[in-house]
């Protein structure tokens, strides 16, 4: 009776219920982590510590703590209409990370908020955990080469699971066998590993985990698709927009010129470079060693001061002469170069340095696919939206007024670009909910005499892309 029993269906079961419950009430840190990184980690740096997108989220509790925990769950789950409401503490955060707007995340329940509020404090106070002989993980998230893998974890929980499910399976045959034997009252057959790893059950029950598996893979592959927040690749030009569009107060859209009138930015070709850069031909950081780079790129000689005939035609030893030589004039004539070198010396150092730098001008301008220095620069993509979504710059940049920088961060503070915001649906989806359309002296939405009549009287007081149909799918997935 007992084996039978222990064999029930009814009895495996209870145990796998209770087993079931036992490790939902133990995990709330892990299901804090996993709500975090589906939820918070595209804004929210994983270290706690420091700011990305948003705020670093280390000691919100203490920062939230002159006012109720349900103004904290609040806060998460509508932070606008708090802003708007004028609560104190979201407004002081609105004014402070404006116009990066907190998506809202209503279907959260407080004790979820709980958990992720958990699992940030215990990464805050204890930091993240370390990588097997390594540092802390610190890295940035969203950049999917130095994202932490649960992937060994993983394999480890399926053996064990598996091994336990062998075990179980092996007990349930021997019961089984012992009640053949006790009804018949003859010797039973007992099955082998093989056998009971072979039967229907089994099998299923693999193909079952299988096909759960490579859906859960493949989704989660789909959704990661050239979502890079943080890639920051190195460039062929060492390009300062800091120093650009920082110090020099250049436009962005002197240089990326289709952001205002086409569905791309574009790259600027090094015609545009050469507008300032026929005069100025000396970095303030690196000398002449990247700004060569662009005449080699587009065959201009800076010390003849034009461009040179034929120049697409011309063997790379002529070439190499021409830039070489500038390099030497360049390196003698500073005065760095004087007070530290003289004589013999100063010639020979010269050389060197027109030795390095060509080699650079090389590396930088030619790969595998493109063996001569002249041609266009092959800048490295840092955006890349996938080819089923629709996305125009001049919609946003001339029709919408939207800023560069909310979606590209400070550009004009970066010394080396790189991808600032998830560029997820999500993301995309929380904006046009929470943007207002800048209706004012903006003949584009003239169209909109309804929305227009209820501003005025009143009876309406912002109109955001929502409303004119900023949600619709076939806006983005034509």
């Amino acid at each position: 009776m007992i084996y039978r029993y222990l064999s029930s269906k009814s009895f495996l079961l209870v145990v796998t219920l209770l087993m079931s419950a036992n490790f939902l009430f133990a995990q709330d840190l892990a299901e804090g982590k996993e709500l975090f990184r589906a939820n918070c980690a595209t804004c929210h740096n994983k270290n706690m510590k420091s700011d990305m997108t948003g705020p670093a989220l280390g000691g919100v509790e203490e920062r939230w703590a002159d006012y109720p925990k349900s103004d904290l769950y609040a806060w998460v789950k509508g932070s606008q209409a708090m802003i708007q409401a004028g609560h104190p503490r979201a407004t002081e955060l609105w004014a402070q990370w404006k116009p990066n707007i907190m998506q809202n995340f209503g279907n959260l329940s407080d004790a979820q908020i709980d958990n992720i509020l958990a699992y940030v404090d215990e990464i805050y106070v204890n930091g993240p955990p370390k990588p097997p002989g390594g540092n802390p993980d610190t890295s940035t998230v969203g950049v999917a080469a130095n994202q932490g893998s649960n992937s060994l974890l993983y394999i480890v929980l399926a053996a064990i699971l598996g091994l336990l499910a062998l075990v179980l399976a092996r007990i349930i045959s021997n019961l089984n066998t012992l009640a053949q034997a006790n009804g018949t009252g003859g010797v039973a057959t007992q099955k082998s590993i093989v056998e009971i790893l072979t039967s229907k059950g089994v099998v299923a029950f693999a193909l079952f985990a299988l096909i759960v598996g490579g859906g859960y893979t493949t989704v989660n592959n789909a959704i990661t698709l050239g979502r890079q927040q943080g890639y920051t690749p190195d460039q062929p030009i060492k390009f300062s927009h800091a120093q650009h569009a920082g110090i020099q107060k250049i436009d962005c859209q002197y240089c990326h010129d289709g952001a205002r009138r086409s569905k791309h930015s574009v790259i600027p070709a090094a015609n545009t470079c050469m507008n300032c850069h026929k005069a100025v031909k000396v970095g303030s950081t690196y000398g002449t060693a990247e700004i060569s780079k662009i005449y080699a790129s587009i065959g201009y000689d800076p010390k003849a001061d034009k461009y040179i005939e034929n120049y697409d035609q011309l063997p790379q030893e002529d070439i190499e002469k021409i830039y070489k030589g500038w390099i030497v004039d360049q390196f003698v004539q500073s005065d760095d170069a004087k007070a530290r070198f003289k004589g013999a010396k100063l010639a020979e150092m010269a050389e060197k340095e027109a030795v390095k730098q060509w080699t650079g001008i090389v590396s930088s301008l030619t790969n595998e696919q493109k063996k001569t220095v002249q041609g266009p620069i092959e800048w490295t993509r840092i955006h890349n939206l996938p080819d089923h979504v629709y996305f125009n710059h001049a919609q946003h940049v001339s029709v919408g007024k939207v800023e560069c920088q909310t979606c590209h961060g400070k550009i004009e503070e970066m010394e080396v670009v790189g991808q600032y915001a998830p560029l997820s649906m999500g993301w995309c989806v929380n904006c046009h909910r929470e943007t207002e359309v800048k209706f004012a002296d903006n003949p584009y939405y003239d169209s909109f005499e309804k929305y227009h009549a209820e501003m005025k009287d009143g009876s309406r007081d912002k109109v955001t892309v929502e409303d004119i149909g900023g949600l619709e799918c076939q806006k983005c997935h034509y």
